[in-house]
């Protein structure tokens, strides 16, 4: 019974990263249009990519078991 309860939290923990990531790349698409050819706002899109790529990495390696 452990063993299904920690494949249980397992698929939540993957769950809520999966939908993290998609909804970080469903609106990348938005902000690229918004942000259209102006240096500054493309600087700060560029920014914030950058942090969500850090924290999505971290959520990966942390949700990611170990090969066998």
């Amino acid at each position: 019974m452990a063993a299904l309860d920690a494949l249980t939290a397992q698929v939540a923990a993957n769950t809520s990263v999966i939908e993290s990531a998609l909804t970080l790349i469903q609106g990348l698409a938005d902000a690229l249009k918004a942000a259209g050819t102006d240096p500054v706002a493309l600087a700060a899109l560029q920014s914030a990519l950058e942090a969500e790529d850090t924290k999505l990495a971290a959520a990966v390696a942390a949700n990611t078991p170990p090969t066998p």
